[in-house]
């Protein structure tokens, strides 16, 4: 059974068609900052297109009743999406009755962030479509970290 606080979010999006809230988590860095940019997302009508931001239900042992917002990378044959975060270096398979909403604006600072601008669609293009590329970027920079942090260690003891 799902928790109230998670249920409310598809009971918002029902009947009044979009919710705004900020978002907890880092997965959607540096596009989303977490507790500080406030987001609306609304209800899902067309079919969710590549690239896409989506709120969607996740469902499985751990993942039980979590909604998730991460952007969609690939459009599968079967009509099922992979879909991953921006910071996050691996995806997942949805199902297309998972998706709830999509993100159609964004505030930063109190100001409109700008999804037509150019640098969202270098950020897009750059970073976001080459998924493959970007996994294998933040894995080496995690992996440069966890070396010198466990170098810092033996070196320092701290």
């Amino acid at each position: 059974m799902m928790n109230e606080e998670f249920s409310s979010f598809e009971r918002e999006l029902r009947e009044n068609g979009k919710v705004v809230y900020t978002n907890v988590g880092v997965s959607m860095m540096p596009m989303i900052r977490e507790k500080r940019d406030v987001m609306r997302i609304e209800r899902i009508h067309d079919a969710p297109k590549r690239l896409d931001v989506v709120l969607f239900r996740r469902d499985g042992v751990e993942g039980r009743g979590r909604y998730v917002l991460h952007r969609i990378l690939r459009v599968r044959r079967d009509g099922r999406y992979f879909i991953a975060g921006d910071h996050d270096t691996s995806g997942e398979i949805v199902d297309k009755d998972h998706i709830l909403g999509v993100l159609t604006s964004l505030m930063r600072d109190g100001k409109p962030y700008r999804f037509s601008s150019f640098r969202y669609w270098c950020y897009l293009h750059l970073w976001c479509a080459p998924y493959h590329f970007r996994f294998f970027v933040l894995r080496a920079v995690r992996k440069i970290r966890y070396l010198f942090s466990a170098l810092r260690y033996k070196l320092f003891g701290k």
